[in-house]
């Protein structure tokens, strides 16, 4: 995992979450490797939230709960940085890096994609069911905001799953 400030191309922004879909990393590394660009990956902490956003200075935040955060940021980065390098082992080498944001997800995908000047932002569906369904209907969706939002492109990588699994809710 290469440092995050590489003079080269301007690196994708995927937004990773832990136990997402392996498609959005798949397509992620294929649109990397067949543009020649560096990945940079971006995970939210929504249990924390910012006080301060320079982009000339790092992100001050503040948690909703100092007395863990630290440690379960740290598992989940990880965790996260292990399942990423899984994920791109199976391709050609690709030069990436994991960024943990906080705050509120679509927004912080955004700031980061000006603060990197990502040419696209690649972020997944959600998973199906009644309280993924109900989570983003009280947060509202990622991919929605960023589409609506954003002036750079949004690839929105849809969950696949076989046809016999794939029964309405």
């Amino acid at each position: 995992m290469p440092s995050e400030h590489s003079s080269g191309p301007a690196p994708l922004l995927v937004g990773v979450v832990p136990g997402q879909h392996p498609e959005v990393m798949e397509t992620a590394a294929t649109l990397a490797q067949q543009l020649a660009v560096p990945l940079v990956c971006a995970f939210v902490d929504e249990a924390s939230y910012l006080v301060e956003w320079d982009p000339e200075r790092s992100a001050h935040r503040l948690s909703l709960h100092p007395d863990k955060d630290d440690d379960d940021i740290r598992s989940v980065t990880e965790d996260l940085k292990s399942s990423i390098a899984a994920a791109l082992r199976a391709g050609p080498p690709i030069e990436w890096t994991l960024r943990t944001l906080a705050g509120d997800p679509a927004r912080a995908l955004g700031r980061l994609a000006a603060e990197v000047d990502a040419p696209m932002i690649i972020v997944g569906t959600p998973e199906r069911g009644f309280t993924h369904r109900l989570t983003e209907m009280l947060n509202g969706s990622v991919a929605a905001w960023l589409t609506h939002h954003q002036s750079r492109p949004v690839l929105v990588v849809p969950y696949r799953m076989p046809a016999h699994q794939d029964q309405p809710d």
